[in-house]
């Protein structure tokens, strides 16, 4: 045989197969439904299927010349709280799918010859105490040429994950009351 004829068979016993699999889906299986369950109008039918759960919108904002939602990270208590905790550091890296936040070397102005340098990495999304691994560096400069930089085993570290904690408890708190519907029982 030739080339071409062992293509198209093969072809067509993909084509066979794809056919029978997908014909014995449940996709294509439907459950009778009263037309008088639902409204006419297809708004009406969108917000009625999303309010039972039975939909999805790829493109909810279409029409609007709007960017993306981006409420992944934002989402996220804990992330929010560290951000904002040390919202007065500037920030190195900030990795929301690594899990991590490093800041820059930061000096207040009191010391000119040390500084301080923060890593966060979120070990869970769970508001505990062992979900964050917060370590803290200290940069110390006798001079410009030779300085020492050692990690802060201290109490700081303990007032940080208190100070996070403690927001992403708020945050968490004001998001389940804003988020609230009351049960209404239709029958």
């Amino acid at each position: 045989m030739s080339k071409i004829k062992i293509s198209k068979l093969k072809m067509i016993i993909f084509l066979m197969s794809s056919l029978f699999l997908l014909t014995s889906c449940d996709a294509f299986k439907y459950k009778k439904v009263s037309a008088k369950e639902y409204p006419p109008e297809p708004e009406k039918r969108i917000k009625k299927n999303m309010e039972e759960g039975r939909g999805f919108r790829l493109m909810d904002n279409v029409g609007d010349k709007k960017g993306g939602t981006f409420d992944f990270a934002s989402s996220n208590e804990l992330w929010r709280a560290s951000l904002d905790t040390i919202d007065f550091m500037p920030l190195l890296s900030a990795n929301y799918s690594g899990g991590i936040i490093i800041t820059d070397w930061y000096n207040d102005g009191k010391s000119n010859n040390e500084s301080i340098k923060i890593t966060i990495r979120f070990l869970s999304n769970e508001i505990r105490v062992d979900s964050l691994d917060v370590k803290i560096f200290m940069k110390n400069c006798a001079s410009s040429m030779s300085c020492k930089i050692t990690e802060n085993q201290g109490s700081l570290i303990a007032e940080l994950k208190k100070s996070i904690l403690k927001k992403a408890t708020i945050y968490k708190k004001q998001k389940k009351e804003k988020n609230f519907k009351e049960y209404k029982n239709k029958s």
